[in-house]
This record gives structure tokens, C-alpha cells and sequence, in this order.
């Protein structure tokens, strides 16, 4: 798979080194007038450019969103990698049991846009219809961890993630941080994850962990608190770690 410079550059650099590097122009991604007033809200906040340069997303590109919600990061997608590509929007069956909603808004971003397809099943088990040059899942890595879930739900979604990518794809997780050595325990009652325990889980599925951003750090965030808190909602501390499938 062939990436771009700016991606080149960030590769040869430490392994786990911060991306520095200048963002490649998503303007048109984000200026996509099928974006709604909505999502451009929380772009200050949420860095869409920033996140999709250290992806390495490009045009003609095949991707999955694991765990859509309400597909903010679906249609930046869509407007990445273009008409060429293919968004493939993931959306857990077990999501869309739980409340309507979900299923909802996974079908009207489908209607919505030619380059993407919605893609169902259990939640550790996505059925992404062909091979994929990256999966980007944002905020949803904790989830897997839910105490609703199985104990293995965790090991058997990375390694289905795994599975779905071609060799040499990228994964890209970015999630709230739990406490350092807290391991998955904080997944159910604080809707975080220690950073630790996502690349043990993914390593062991055989990625490797290629670089890590500071793009959502935030050092006054105790993480302690439950992220729906609204002293500490849209304020957390959150990892961005990008993993690669070896050729």
C-alpha cells in the first residue's frame, strides 16, 4: 500500500514518537457540505485533519469505522478517501439492540453517501466484506470490556480486527485514559481504558505498535472520573496509538 510523504516522514521517525509532522490538506474532507452543522461543531475539539493525517488516510482507500455511533467520523471518511474508495461503517449488533438509534443513524449515513456501506454483527465480530487498508475506531475500544459482554469479547474483536485488514494495514485506536496499571477495570464504571492494556490486548493479536500522538492529551484530566461527567465531559485525557499489521 502505497502512502503518502508526510506519512513516510512520520514512520521514520521513533517508533512511539508524538506525529509533529504537518497534516497533509484534508480542507475538502472537512468542508464536505454533506457534513452537518453538528459535526462541525465539535471539530475543534475532536481534530479531524490532525486525526486523519496521523491515520494516513488517502484517496482510493478502503477503510472501516469500528463502532460508528452517530458517524462523525464516518463522513470525514467518505470525504477522504473520496469516490474511488470505500468507508465500510461498522455498527454492533448488539448496539443497535440495546437502543434504535444506533441503527438509525448507521443507515442514514449509508443513504447519505455512495462510499459507504453499512456493515452489522456482533460486536466481536465485524463482517467487513473485503480487506481493508485501515480501521479507525474512536472513544469504542472501552466498550469491549463492558461487563454486559462476554470476558473474551476484548481478545476476539482484536483479533477479528486483525483479520480485516490487508498486510501492512493500520489500526488506529483512540480512547479516554484509565489510570496507569488499571488495566481494563475501569472500562464499565468510568467509560475508560488504561492505555497499557489496549497494546497488550492488540500486540497479542499480533499487531505491532508503530507511533502514538499527543494529539488529545490533556495533563489536567485526573481520570478518574467517569467520562459523561459534566465537569469532566469533552475535557478527557484520551491515547491516539496507531498499530500495523505486519506485511
Amino acid at each position: 500500500m502505497v502512502r503518502s510523504l508526510t506519512l513516510a516522514l512520520l514512520l521514520a521517525a521513533s517508533p512511539l514518537a508524538s506525529a509533529q509532522a504537518a497534516a497533509p490538506d484534508y480542507a475538502a474532507a472537512l468542508a464536505d457540505s454533506a457534513r452537518p452543522t453538528a459535526d462541525r461543531d465539535k471539530d475543534a475539539a475532536r481534530k479531524p485533519a490532525e486525526l486523519l493525517a496521523f491515520a494516513g488516510i488517502e484517496p482510493g482507500e478502503k477503510v472501516g469505522d469500528f463502532v460508528m455511533g452517530g458517524g462523525y467520523v464516518t463522513r470525514l471518511l467518505a470525504a477522504a478517501v473520496g469516490p474511488a474508495g470505500k468507508v465500510y461503517g461498522f455498527q454492533p449488533a448488539e448496539f443497535i439492540a440495546f437502543r434504535k438509534q444506533y441503527g438509525d443513524d448507521q443507515a442514514a449515513v449509508d443513504a447519505a453517501y455512495d462510499n459507504v456501506d453499512a456493515v452489522g454483527g456482533p460486536f466481536a465480530a465485524p463482517a467487513f466484506p473485503e480487506p481493508l487498508d485501515t480501521i479507525i475506531t474512536v472513544q469504542n475500544f472501552h466498550d469491549l470490556y463492558l461487563k454486559p459482554f462476554a470476558e473474551d469479547t476484548g481478545a476476539r474483536a482484536s483479533a477479528a480486527l486483525f483479520a480485516a485488514l490487508k498486510p501492512g494495514g493500520t489500526l488506529i485506536v483512540v480512547d479516554h485514559s484509565a489510570a496507569d496499571g488499571s488495566g481494563t477495570t475501569a472500562a464499565d464504571s468510568l467509560h475508560r481504558i488504561d492505555k497499557a492494556a489496549v497494546i497488550a490486548a492488540l500486540t497479542a493479536a499480533g499487531f505491532t505498535l508503530e507511533a502514538e500522538s499527543d494529539l488529545y492529551a490533556r495533563a489536567n484530566d485526573p481520570r478518574t472520573a467517569n467520562v459523561f461527567d459534566e465537569g469532566i465531559r469533552g475535557k478527557t485525557d484520551q491515547f491516539a496509538l496507531r498499530f500495523r499489521k505486519p506485511d
